[in-house]
């Protein structure tokens, strides 16, 4: 049986919006507390995609709001919880960094993910992606999907 994967790029992008907003106005602020709850948001997000913030505000709020449209398409979600599950681990060790006076190595860590977040909204290159299929391609365990299968 052949089922098409599918994966709503509307909330991805609100994800990184939301992302790039909160993790710039904790850094110009120097708020760690605004990069530690972004940080957890993002690996709950990860972990558990449907309990995700971001998520639940674009399908609760912003979609039948008709403020964003959906834009289902071909796609495998895996690499995308990839992707946030590698920054959300970045903006946690950077936060922890900062909180630990190791503050220039913590900040550069959260700059680091607005930079790629922002690659991804604006470029749509997701370095996540590209580093989950790579994985697969070397045949990592745990990186199961290719890219291939997104388009069947």
């Amino acid at each position: 049986m052949n089922v098409e994967r599918v994966v709503d790029h509307s909330a991805i992008r609100t994800n990184q919006v939301f992302t790039i907003t909160l993790l710039a106005l904790a850094f110009v602020l120097s708020a760690p507390a605004i990069s530690g709850i972004t940080g957890a948001i993002m690996l709950l997000s990860a972990a558990a995609p449907p309990l995700g913030l971001f998520t639940r505000i674009y399908r609760h709020l912003l979609r039948p709001a008709g403020i964003i449209q959906s834009r289902v398409v071909p796609d495998n979600p895996e690499p995308h919880r990839f992707a946030q599950l590698v920054g959300g681990v970045m903006v946690t060790l950077g936060t922890l960094l900062v909180l630990a006076g190791v503050t220039a190595i913590g900040w550069a860590l959260v700059l680091v993910v607005i930079m790629l977040a922002s690659l991804n909204l604006f470029a749509g290159w997701c370095a996540g992606c590209t580093m989950y299929y790579w994985f697969n391609r070397l045949g990592v365990p745990g990186f199961s999907r290719s890219r291939s299968e997104a388009a069947r």
